[in-house]
């Protein structure tokens, strides 16, 4: 059994749905997919991917990202529902958004948000973020709100981290060190809003071994304290110079 990563595919862009149609179907029947999201802020896409790969691997291991839970071209009052809509189609898809085993092999999925851990937001970050505008809350929701939503679902049970190999993914990022020194100043405004030290700590609780995440765009594979931190993020059709665009085995056993 192999396991592969990837996240952020962007299949609103066809040169990205053009490349998770052409997978095979017959090349990874016995692997695992971990896919660390944002497939699509549009449902029908989201549904279509998802389906798509759950037929070409023998399991797909999810957790949603932020895009995914846009809903300014979806009609859906708020993320929360999005959120609970896209769980229920990932579940009909056959893939699988809770902790599992296999072949000695523990999956967990690590929900989060991002939350000033890696720094406050400056005004500029405001005028050019995305969420702030296609996400959409329920009334009075806080930041301290979104991010108890998400951290509730990482009380795991029924699944022992003492026994096996542990594999946790997350969308966001779990430290912000995992960014190379290479990024310019200029990007750097974004680090709030890449993702938490909470889940950092929550990966830690498990023993995770290696750690998938998407998000940033900027694929590596650093080891950090026992844990091999690795991005295989697909972006955006002209990143061609951060992202590898190909599948990324992380495991094998």
């Amino acid at each position: 059994m192999r396991v592969f990563g990837i996240s952020d595919l962007h299949v609103d862009y066809p040169e990205n749905y053009n490349w998770v149609k052409s997978l095979s179907r017959e090349d990874f029947r016995d692997d695992v997919l971990v896919l660390a999201g944002d497939i699509s802020d549009r449902v029908p896409f989201f549904k279509k991917t998802l389906s798509l790969l759950a037929g070409k691997f023998r399991k797909v291991a999810f957790i949603p990202g932020n895009h995914d839970i846009w809903v300014n071209r979806n009609g859906i009052s708020d993320s929360v529902k999005k959120f609970r809509i896209i769980e229920k189609i990932a579940r009909d898809c056959n893939a699988e958004l809770s902790p599992f085993s296999l072949n000695g092999v523990n999956f967990w999925p690590v929900h989060g948000w991002y939350d000033s851990s890696f720094g406050s937001p400056g005004k500029e970050l405001s005028g050019i973020w995305k969420d702030y505008t296609n996400c959409r809350w329920p009334m009075g929701f806080s930041l301290s709100d979104i991010n108890s939503f998400f951290h509730e679902k990482n009380c795991f049970q029924g699944i022992d981290a003492e026994s096996g190999f542990n594999i946790t993914f997350s969308h966001f990022l779990p430290r912000i060190d995992l960014m190379p020194h290479f990024i310019p100043e200029s990007k750097r405004i974004l680090y709030p809003v890449l993702g938490s030290s909470l889940i950092e700590s929550v990966l830690r609780r498990l023993k995770s071994k290696i750690h998938l995440y998407g998000h940033s765009h900027v694929n590596r594979s650093v080891r950090k304290e026992g844990v091999e931190y690795i991005n295989n993020a697909f972006g955006y059709p002209h990143e061609y110079h951060i992202t590898a665009k190909t599948l990324k085995k992380i495991f094998e056993i």
